[in-house]
C-alpha cells in the first residue's frame, strides 16, 4: 500500500482504507492475466453494482457538514 500512496493516492481516507486494500488485492490477483482477461473480470465484478458520489463520500452516521 505504500506505493500506492506514494504513487497514485497521495491521501488515503481512513473511511475507505478497505477500497483502497480491496484494489491492491485485486490488483495483485489479476497481475498473471493479459488484459482482456483483466477487463473482463473487472467487467463481470461490475455487473449489478453502482457506486455513486453521494453514497462514496456521505459520513457513516448521515451528511458531513459542508466547509464554507
Amino acid at each position: 500500500m505504500k506505493r500506492g500512496y506514494v504513487g497514485t493516492f497521495h491521501r488515503m481516507s481512513p473511511e475507505h482504507v478497505g477500497r483502497y486494500l480491496a484494489e491492491f488485492v485485486g490488483r495483485n490477483n489479476a497481475r498473471e492475466l493479459d488484459t482482456i482477461d483483466q477487463m473482463g473480470s473487472i467487467v463481470r465484478r461490475m455487473e449489478g453494482r453502482r457506486l455513486r458520489w453521494q453514497d462514496l463520500t456521505r459520513h457513516r452516521h448521515g451528511r458531513r457538514a459542508r466547509a464554507t
